[in-house]
């Protein structure tokens, strides 16, 4: 695994994309990955409180290597590591899940992936970056090519609670960004993505003792492709490429390109997640869905574009 060593000027923005594009690419195999084993007895907090778990366990020894004895950053970034376990991880997914209980996945993953737009509004509330007109009319492309991947106008029945814990997941999602973008608490990315895995594992498994979370599993194979695997094989894959490289390269990306091109990048797993259902599914995408997914890149690339004219409006002064 990388150390995902920092880089400047163009490069850092070519290595962000190349980490952002594989970050999505991995996220976007959890649905294909999941969706035997579900179809199969597992329950979703099964899948992923395992996949989170695994995911841990690879990273945690790089975490620790990543600090270099500097034990004091640990100590200060705590708060930091568990907010990102908190939201990113274990809110985003539990929220996620609970959403398509009573709501159909197309609309209540639209719901989740408006968080690149919850993004541009925080960083300019709270950070002054106030957009400029690309970066606005990349976001309605990508938008719109987002409604078109999901499916959308073929018609989805919309429950209000599960409408409510997709925007639940929205949070989790655009907190993602946010923490994974900010260097001020001197995390190393793979620190931040280890303690994050561990402490969201830790609350994902609280939730399952509690029962707020079904646990259920079954020893059934499962099939890919028309080739059947051991399940511990598909859970193996979600924890080492859907957990431990896809949060890893995602804070990598978010430190090189920000929290707001990292985020719109990001939709870009919607396409994985279409062409991985067709690759290992055999769930053929349509034109439209080969259409949206033009447009959420041609929406990234007007984002990035109009990176260069974000207006950082002067912050008042304090008086004392």
């Amino acid at each position: 695994m990388t150390t995902l060593t920092r880089d400047t000027g163009r490069d850092a923005t070519t290595t962000g994309l190349a980490f952002a594009f594989t970050s999505a690419i991995a996220f976007g195999l959890s649905g294909s990955l999941a969706r035997p084993l579900l179809d199969n007895g597992w329950t979703a907090g099964s899948v992923v409180l395992i996949r989170i778990a695994i995911g841990a366990l690879v990273v945690l020894p790089f975490g620790l290597l990543a600090l270099r004895g500097r034990w004091g950053v640990l100590r200060r970034g705590a708060p930091t590591m568990l907010l990102y376990g908190g939201l990113a991880v274990a809110g985003a997914q539990f929220c996620y899940f609970s959403a398509v209980r009573t709501l159909e996945v197309g609309p209540a993953l639209l719901i989740e992936y408006t968080a690149p737009a919850a993004v541009v509004v925080w960083m300019w509330l709270v950070h002054g970056q106030r957009p400029g007109r690309l970066t606005v009319a990349g976001a309605v492309v990508a938008a719109l090519g987002l409604v078109l991947v999901l499916d959308l106008f073929a018609g989805a029945d919309v429950d209000l609670r599960g409408a409510a814990w997709a925007l639940g997941a929205m949070v989790g999602a655009a907190a993602y960004f946010v923490i994974s973008a900010d260097e001020r608490s001197g995390i190393p990315p793979l620190t931040l993505a280890a303690g994050g895995l561990l402490s969201g594992g830790a609350m994902l498994g609280l939730l399952g003792l509690v029962g707020l979370m079904p646990m259920e599993l079954t020893a059934e194979q499962v099939a890919y492709a028309g080739i059947d695997v051991a399940p511990w094989a598909a859970l193996l894959l979600l924890g080492l490429v859907t957990a431990a490289l896809a949060y890893t390269t995602g804070i990598a990306a978010g430190r090189r390109l920000g929290s707001r091109l990292a985020s719109f990048v990001a939709l870009s797993e919607v396409v994985a997640a279409v062409v991985w259902a067709w690759l290992l599914l055999d769930q053929l995408p349509g034109v439209v869905q080969f259409l949206g997914g033009a447009l959420i890149l041609a929406g990234v690339v007007g984002v990035k574009l109009g990176e260069r004219g974000v207006l950082v409006e002067p912050e008042e002064p304090v008086l004392v």
